[in-house]
Protein backbone atom coordinates (compact mmCIF):
# COMPACT_ATOMS: atom_id res chain seq x y z
CA UNK A 1 0.00 0.00 0.00
CA UNK A 2 1.42 3.31 -0.97
CA UNK A 3 0.35 6.65 -2.37
CA UNK A 4 2.06 8.17 -5.37
CA UNK A 5 2.70 11.82 -6.11
CA UNK A 6 4.35 13.56 -9.01
CA UNK A 7 7.79 14.93 -8.31
CA UNK A 8 7.96 18.45 -6.96
CA UNK A 9 10.98 20.72 -6.82
CA UNK A 10 10.70 20.96 -3.04
CA UNK A 11 10.13 17.27 -2.40
CA UNK A 12 7.11 18.18 -0.29
CA UNK A 13 3.45 18.11 -1.19
CA UNK A 14 0.82 20.25 0.47
CA UNK A 15 -2.90 20.03 -0.01
CA UNK A 16 -2.45 20.89 -3.69
CA UNK A 17 -5.00 21.61 -6.39
CA UNK A 18 -7.57 18.94 -7.01
CA UNK A 19 -6.86 17.15 -3.75
CA UNK A 20 -9.43 16.59 -1.07
CA UNK A 21 -9.11 18.58 2.17
CA UNK A 22 -6.43 17.47 4.62
CA UNK A 23 -8.97 15.83 6.92
CA UNK A 24 -9.86 13.31 4.19
CA UNK A 25 -6.26 12.13 4.05
CA UNK A 26 -7.10 10.01 7.10
CA UNK A 27 -9.87 8.39 5.09
CA UNK A 28 -7.73 8.03 1.98
CA UNK A 29 -5.06 5.99 3.79
CA UNK A 30 -7.59 4.08 5.90
CA UNK A 31 -9.43 3.06 2.71
CA UNK A 32 -6.18 1.68 1.26
CA UNK A 33 -5.55 -0.43 4.35
CA UNK A 34 -9.14 -1.67 4.48
CA UNK A 35 -8.87 -2.71 0.81
CA UNK A 36 -5.69 -4.67 1.56
CA UNK A 37 -7.24 -6.42 4.56
CA UNK A 38 -10.29 -7.31 2.47
CA UNK A 39 -7.96 -8.88 -0.11
CA UNK A 40 -6.34 -10.91 2.65
CA UNK A 41 -3.13 -8.87 2.61
CA UNK A 42 -2.11 -7.49 6.00
CA UNK A 43 -0.27 -4.17 5.50
CA UNK A 44 2.28 -4.75 8.28
CA UNK A 45 2.93 -8.33 7.14
CA UNK A 46 3.80 -8.07 3.47
CA UNK A 47 5.03 -10.95 1.27
CA UNK A 48 8.66 -10.21 2.10
CA UNK A 49 9.85 -13.37 0.35
CA UNK A 50 9.20 -11.62 -2.97
CA UNK A 51 10.82 -8.36 -1.88
CA UNK A 52 14.23 -7.21 -3.06
CA UNK A 53 14.88 -5.06 0.01
CA UNK A 54 16.13 -6.62 3.22
CA UNK A 55 13.98 -6.56 6.31
CA UNK A 56 14.18 -3.48 8.47
CA UNK A 57 12.37 -0.27 9.25
CA UNK A 58 12.36 2.40 6.54
CA UNK A 59 14.60 5.34 7.35
CA UNK A 60 15.58 8.70 6.00
CA UNK A 61 18.94 8.25 4.29
CA UNK A 62 19.97 11.86 4.97
CA UNK A 63 19.18 12.10 8.68
CA UNK A 64 19.46 8.42 9.57
CA UNK A 65 16.16 8.60 11.44
CA UNK A 66 13.70 5.74 11.10
CA UNK A 67 10.17 6.58 10.01
CA UNK A 68 7.40 5.77 12.46
CA UNK A 69 3.71 5.01 12.71
CA UNK A 70 1.62 4.93 9.56
CA UNK A 71 4.61 5.94 7.41
CA UNK A 72 6.23 2.55 8.06
CA UNK A 73 3.22 0.82 6.54
CA UNK A 74 3.13 3.21 3.58
CA UNK A 75 6.83 2.83 2.79
CA UNK A 76 6.86 -0.94 3.30
CA UNK A 77 4.05 -1.13 0.78
CA UNK A 78 6.02 0.92 -1.74
CA UNK A 79 9.20 -1.13 -1.23
CA UNK A 80 7.40 -4.40 -1.95
CA UNK A 81 4.94 -3.32 -4.62
CA UNK A 82 7.59 -1.44 -6.62
CA UNK A 83 10.44 -3.91 -5.91
CA UNK A 84 12.84 -1.36 -4.44
CA UNK A 85 16.05 -2.98 -3.13
CA UNK A 86 16.46 -0.52 -0.25
CA UNK A 87 14.60 0.77 2.81
CA UNK A 88 16.30 4.19 2.51
CA UNK A 89 14.34 7.28 1.46
CA UNK A 90 15.03 10.94 0.68
CA UNK A 91 13.16 14.09 -0.24
CA UNK A 92 14.02 15.70 -3.57
CA UNK A 93 16.06 18.39 -1.82
CA UNK A 94 17.91 15.90 0.38
CA UNK A 95 19.02 13.96 -2.70
CA UNK A 96 20.48 17.15 -4.18
CA UNK A 97 22.19 18.04 -0.89
CA UNK A 98 23.94 14.66 -0.89
CA UNK A 99 25.32 15.25 -4.37
CA UNK A 100 22.74 13.13 -6.16
CA UNK A 101 19.47 13.64 -7.96
CA UNK A 102 16.11 12.03 -8.47
CA UNK A 103 15.96 10.54 -11.96
CA UNK A 104 13.66 12.33 -14.37
CA UNK A 105 10.21 10.77 -14.55
CA UNK A 106 10.38 9.02 -11.17
CA UNK A 107 7.25 9.22 -9.05
CA UNK A 108 7.57 9.78 -5.33
CA UNK A 109 5.74 8.14 -2.46
CA UNK A 110 3.50 10.28 -0.30
CA UNK A 111 3.99 10.06 3.46
CA UNK A 112 2.36 12.14 6.16
CA UNK A 113 3.30 14.24 9.16
CA UNK A 114 0.78 14.77 11.94
CA UNK A 115 0.56 18.26 13.38
CA UNK A 116 -1.89 20.52 15.21
CA UNK A 117 -3.01 24.12 14.76
CA UNK A 118 -5.43 26.53 16.43
CA UNK A 119 -7.97 28.06 13.99
CA UNK A 120 -8.49 31.83 14.14
CA UNK A 121 -12.13 31.54 15.25
CA UNK A 122 -11.08 29.18 18.06
CA UNK A 123 -8.53 31.71 19.26
CA UNK A 124 -11.26 34.35 19.28
CA UNK A 125 -13.68 32.08 21.13
CA UNK A 126 -11.06 31.23 23.76
CA UNK A 127 -10.18 34.91 24.20
CA UNK A 128 -13.82 35.90 24.75
CA UNK A 129 -14.65 32.98 27.03
CA UNK A 130 -11.36 32.89 28.91
CA UNK A 131 -10.68 29.25 27.98
CA UNK A 132 -7.57 27.63 26.61
CA UNK A 133 -7.84 27.35 22.81
CA UNK A 134 -8.29 23.83 21.45
CA UNK A 135 -5.85 22.71 18.76
CA UNK A 136 -7.15 20.78 15.75
CA UNK A 137 -5.13 17.79 14.45
CA UNK A 138 -4.29 17.66 10.75
CA UNK A 139 -1.96 15.88 8.34
CA UNK A 140 0.66 17.28 5.99
CA UNK A 141 1.71 15.44 2.86
CA UNK A 142 5.38 14.96 2.01
CA UNK A 143 6.90 13.28 -1.01
CA UNK A 144 9.91 11.00 -0.61
CA UNK A 145 11.91 8.91 -3.07
CA UNK A 146 13.63 5.60 -2.56
CA UNK A 147 17.39 5.79 -3.06
CA UNK A 148 16.90 3.33 -5.93
CA UNK A 149 15.13 6.17 -7.76
CA UNK A 150 18.19 8.41 -7.47
CA UNK A 151 21.55 8.69 -9.22
CA UNK A 152 24.99 9.75 -7.95
CA UNK A 153 24.27 9.19 -4.25
CA UNK A 154 27.07 8.00 -1.92
CA UNK A 155 27.36 4.20 -2.17
CA UNK A 156 26.80 3.49 1.57
CA UNK A 157 23.21 4.69 1.20
CA UNK A 158 22.50 1.64 -0.95
CA UNK A 159 23.90 -0.90 1.54
CA UNK A 160 21.45 -3.76 2.31
CA UNK A 161 20.43 -4.79 5.82
CA UNK A 162 22.46 -7.51 7.53
CA UNK A 163 20.88 -10.97 7.02
CA UNK A 164 19.36 -12.95 9.87
CA UNK A 165 21.82 -15.51 11.34
CA UNK A 166 21.30 -19.02 9.99
CA UNK A 167 20.18 -20.55 13.28
CA UNK A 168 17.00 -21.06 15.27
CA UNK A 169 18.25 -19.15 18.30
CA UNK A 170 18.38 -15.48 17.34
CA UNK A 171 20.81 -13.74 19.70
CA UNK A 172 19.47 -10.21 19.26
CA UNK A 173 15.92 -11.44 19.91
CA UNK A 174 17.04 -13.24 23.06
CA UNK A 175 18.79 -10.05 24.18
CA UNK A 176 15.63 -7.99 23.71
CA UNK A 177 13.49 -10.49 25.64
CA UNK A 178 15.98 -10.55 28.54
CA UNK A 179 16.40 -6.77 28.48
CA UNK A 180 12.66 -6.22 28.82
CA UNK A 181 12.76 -7.68 32.31
CA UNK A 182 9.26 -9.05 31.66
CA UNK A 183 8.05 -11.99 33.73
CA UNK A 184 8.14 -14.69 31.03
CA UNK A 185 6.68 -18.04 32.01
CA UNK A 186 7.43 -20.77 29.49
CA UNK A 187 5.04 -23.72 29.34
CA UNK A 188 1.58 -24.83 28.33
CA UNK A 189 0.07 -24.59 24.86
CA UNK A 190 -1.21 -20.99 24.86
CA UNK A 191 0.43 -17.57 24.59
CA UNK A 192 -1.06 -14.62 26.47
CA UNK A 193 -0.32 -11.57 28.61
CA UNK A 194 -2.06 -11.16 31.99
CA UNK A 195 -2.25 -7.46 32.97
CA UNK A 196 -3.28 -8.22 36.56
CA UNK A 197 -0.21 -10.28 37.40
CA UNK A 198 1.86 -8.53 34.72
CA UNK A 199 3.26 -11.75 33.30
CA UNK A 200 3.62 -13.33 29.85
CA UNK A 201 2.96 -17.01 29.17
CA UNK A 202 4.37 -18.66 26.04
CA UNK A 203 4.73 -22.30 24.97
CA UNK A 204 8.30 -23.64 24.81
CA UNK A 205 10.09 -22.91 21.54
CA UNK A 206 10.11 -26.56 20.30
CA UNK A 207 6.30 -26.53 20.48
CA UNK A 208 6.13 -24.17 17.50
CA UNK A 209 5.98 -25.71 14.01
CA UNK A 210 8.47 -23.05 12.92
CA UNK A 211 10.68 -22.17 15.84
CA UNK A 212 11.08 -18.58 14.64
CA UNK A 213 7.36 -18.20 15.51
CA UNK A 214 8.40 -18.35 19.15
CA UNK A 215 10.02 -14.93 18.81
CA UNK A 216 7.13 -13.50 16.79
CA UNK A 217 4.78 -14.61 19.55
CA UNK A 218 7.01 -13.22 22.30
CA UNK A 219 7.08 -9.82 20.60
CA UNK A 220 3.29 -9.80 20.21
CA UNK A 221 2.85 -10.46 23.92
CA UNK A 222 5.57 -7.94 24.77
CA UNK A 223 3.55 -5.48 22.71
CA UNK A 224 0.67 -5.98 25.16
CA UNK A 225 3.13 -5.85 28.09
CA UNK A 226 4.23 -2.32 27.13
CA UNK A 227 0.66 -1.13 27.69
CA UNK A 228 0.79 -1.78 31.44
CA UNK A 229 0.06 1.34 33.59
CA UNK A 230 3.69 1.43 34.77
CA UNK A 231 4.95 1.62 31.17
CA UNK A 232 3.02 3.19 28.28
CA UNK A 233 -0.36 3.04 30.02
CA UNK A 234 -2.73 1.94 27.24
CA UNK A 235 -6.30 0.75 27.78
CA UNK A 236 -6.01 -3.00 28.42
CA UNK A 237 -9.47 -3.37 29.93
CA UNK A 238 -11.32 -4.55 26.82
CA UNK A 239 -12.96 -7.95 27.03
CA UNK A 240 -12.68 -10.48 24.19
CA UNK A 241 -14.84 -9.40 21.23
CA UNK A 242 -15.03 -5.74 22.24
CA UNK A 243 -13.79 -2.82 20.17
CA UNK A 244 -11.22 -1.95 22.85
CA UNK A 245 -9.90 -5.52 22.66
CA UNK A 246 -9.66 -5.35 18.85
CA UNK A 247 -7.83 -2.02 19.02
CA UNK A 248 -5.28 -3.39 21.49
CA UNK A 249 -4.74 -6.53 19.41
CA UNK A 250 -4.12 -4.29 16.41
CA UNK A 251 -1.45 -2.40 18.38
CA UNK A 252 0.22 -5.63 19.55
CA UNK A 253 0.25 -7.10 16.05
CA UNK A 254 1.84 -4.03 14.51
CA UNK A 255 4.31 -3.73 17.41
CA UNK A 256 5.45 -7.30 16.79
CA UNK A 257 5.89 -6.57 13.08
CA UNK A 258 7.97 -3.46 13.81
CA UNK A 259 10.18 -5.27 16.35
CA UNK A 260 10.62 -8.31 14.10
CA UNK A 261 11.63 -6.12 11.18
CA UNK A 262 14.09 -4.20 13.35
CA UNK A 263 15.77 -7.51 14.24
CA UNK A 264 15.73 -8.93 10.72
CA UNK A 265 12.93 -11.43 11.41
CA UNK A 266 10.18 -11.64 8.80
CA UNK A 267 6.89 -10.63 10.46
CA UNK A 268 3.77 -12.75 10.10
CA UNK A 269 0.16 -12.49 11.24
CA UNK A 270 -0.10 -14.08 14.67
CA UNK A 271 -3.87 -13.65 14.96
CA UNK A 272 -5.40 -13.74 11.48
CA UNK A 273 -8.81 -14.55 12.98
CA UNK A 274 -8.95 -10.97 14.30
CA UNK A 275 -8.94 -9.42 10.81
CA UNK A 276 -12.74 -9.13 10.79
CA UNK A 277 -12.75 -7.17 14.06
CA UNK A 278 -9.93 -4.92 12.80
CA UNK A 279 -11.91 -4.16 9.66
CA UNK A 280 -14.90 -3.20 11.77
CA UNK A 281 -12.81 -0.79 13.84
CA UNK A 282 -11.20 0.77 10.75
CA UNK A 283 -14.51 1.17 8.91
CA UNK A 284 -16.03 3.02 11.86
CA UNK A 285 -13.04 5.29 12.59
CA UNK A 286 -10.74 6.56 9.85
CA UNK A 287 -8.11 7.54 12.42
CA UNK A 288 -7.93 4.16 14.16
CA UNK A 289 -5.06 2.83 12.03
CA UNK A 290 -3.10 6.05 12.58
CA UNK A 291 -3.49 5.71 16.36
CA UNK A 292 -2.66 2.00 16.27
CA UNK A 293 0.46 2.53 14.17
CA UNK A 294 1.57 5.44 16.37
CA UNK A 295 1.06 3.45 19.58
CA UNK A 296 2.85 0.47 18.01
CA UNK A 297 5.82 2.67 17.09
CA UNK A 298 6.03 3.89 20.68
CA UNK A 299 5.79 0.32 21.99
CA UNK A 300 8.46 -0.96 19.57
CA UNK A 301 10.75 1.98 20.38
CA UNK A 302 10.25 1.25 24.09
CA UNK A 303 11.29 -2.40 23.67
CA UNK A 304 14.21 -1.72 21.35
CA UNK A 305 15.33 1.04 23.72
CA UNK A 306 15.47 -1.45 26.60
CA UNK A 307 17.61 -3.73 24.43
CA UNK A 308 19.95 -0.86 23.53
CA UNK A 309 20.29 0.12 27.20
CA UNK A 310 21.15 -3.46 28.16
CA UNK A 311 23.74 -3.76 25.40
CA UNK A 312 25.25 -0.41 26.42
CA UNK A 313 25.56 -1.52 30.04
CA UNK A 314 27.18 -4.77 28.92
CA UNK A 315 29.76 -2.85 26.88
CA UNK A 316 30.51 -0.58 29.83
CA UNK A 317 31.03 -3.65 32.01
CA UNK A 318 33.52 -5.08 29.53
CA UNK A 319 35.37 -1.75 29.32
CA UNK A 320 35.56 -1.55 33.09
Amino acid sequence: MHANSKRTTSGEAGAGKGRRPGASLYQEITDRIIAELERGTVPWVKPWGSAKAGLGLPRNASTGRSYSGINILILWGAVIERSYPSQNWLTFRQALALGGNVRKGERGTTIVHADRFVPKDEKERARHEGDAPQAVPFLKRFTVFNVAQCDSLPEPLHAPAEPLPQCEIVPQAETLIRASGADFRVGGDRAFYMPGSDHIQVPPQPAFHQQIDYYRTCFHELGHWTGHPTRLARDLSGSFGSKAYAREELVAEITAAFVCSNLGIEPTVRHADYIGSWLKVLREDNRAIFRAASLASKAADFLVGLQADAEGEAQEGIAA
